[in-house]
């Protein structure tokens, strides 16, 4: 799995080599963030890792990227050691968007991708790590730096915090996830250094002529419940909503979900048996429904969606009533698109969605 793994990584990234403008190395180190008792026995050191990236700048042709003050475009590679023995290492592949401001002295970077987990949790060979119950997981990084370019001909440094996240989205329990929030230094190499471009003259905001649309979806995908070996079972989520777009870069979303959630159907009926007294009675319905209020901001025929919901139906009350999705949509044209997302609770991910859908 290992040598499958490194060489997909190398066909990444040297497919990508000959587009890049910028190459940059960067070591980072920080702690694990405690955000359930039950992974205390696991923060032992401080985790520290390398990252390793190519990057290109977007076209002057293009308007929105233009916009959004002409970012950076790339492929990323993360090698993390936690320097836990239960744990291991993460080894992901991510594509990755550079953002700057303050006269491109700052950087807001924003990574997607996929990592191998060396050390998965395993009943018998690895009982103690609750972070993930798979060796392949889904994984995000965000950094933000000062970045100073051309500091000796062509060579740079950059320097500030990141945080990285790693989940199997309830995939296969457990699933903890493990956050880090780290501080990082590295330098980089500028491939053409006369390629330069002043900030955007274009202001922050166009109005676009659009009436409210219409956005139907059908998600579905395979999840776990919180009891470990009780079963994976499929799930399928419709969902409906209207959105305003504000400006080239941003629409609003009021929508509901309709949520058919096998996994929950089999929870309610263990609770019911092995917490007799709790207020799990076992003919709860499993169905539940919510109603949702996202923003949506569309980079190119990409875009980051970002919601929050309500249950309004939810009789076995799993987990609380608010839940919370980010995700990535894909245009194929002006009305079909695909997406993929995570549905969590507070820091606690339900279930990995994949969609297809259409706007109207």
């Amino acid at each position: 799995m290992t040598s499958q793994f490194f060489f997909v990584v190398t066909i990444s990234l040297f497919s990508y080599f000959s587009f890049a403008q910028t190459l940059d190395l960067t070591y980072f180190t920080g702690n694990i963030a405690r955000h359930d008792k039950d992974i205390a026995h696991l923060i032992t050191h401080h985790p520290e890792g390398i990252l390793f990236s190519y990057s290109q700048q977007t076209s002057e042709a293009d308007a929105w990227a233009k916009a959004f003050n002409y970012p950076d475009v790339g492929t990323s590679l993360i090698i993390q050691n936690f320097k836990n023995n239960g744990i291991g290492t993460n080894m992901g592949i991510y594509r990755h968007y550079n953002f700057y401001f303050w006269n491109r002295k700052m950087v807001f970077r924003l990574g997607q991708g996929v990592a191998y987990a060396s050390k998965a949790y395993h009943k018998s060979e690895n009982y103690r790590n609750l972070f993930y119950g798979t060796h392949i997981i889904a994984s995000t990084y965000a950094m933000l730096n000062y970045d100073h370019p051309n500091l000796w001909k062509q060579w740079g440094v950059q320097a500030g915090i990141m945080m990285t996240h790693y989940s199997n989205a309830s995939f296969k329990s457990p699933n903890k996830g493990v956050n880090t929030l780290n501080v990082n230094f590295g330098i980089h190499y500028t491939l053409n250094s006369n390629n330069k471009r002043e900030p955007s003259e274009l202001p922050a905001h166009i109005d676009l002529q659009e009436k409210t649309r219409f956005q139907i979806k059908l998600s579905s995908g395979i999840n776990e419940g919180d009891i470990i070996e009780s079963g994976q079972y499929p799930f399928f989520i419709l969902s409906a909503s209207a959105d305003k777009r504000l400006n080239r870069k941003s629409a609003l979303q009021l929508g509901t979900d309709f949520f058919v959630s096998y996994f929950l159907k089999e929870q309610i009926k263990y609770s019911s048996i092995a917490y007799p007294e709790g207020r799990i009675k076992g003919d709860e319905d499993f169905l539940r429904l919510g109603i949702y209020f996202g923003h949506e901001l569309f980079i190119n025929k990409w875009s980051l969606i970002k919601q929050v919901g309500y249950y309004i139906y939810s009789p076995s009350r799993f987990e609380s009533d608010v839940y919370f999705r980010g995700g990535l949509k894909r245009y194929f044209n002006k009305q079909w698109f695909g997406s993929v997302s995570v549905k969590t609770h507070g820091f606690k991910a339900e279930a990995l969605e994949w969609g297809i859908g259409i706007r109207f």
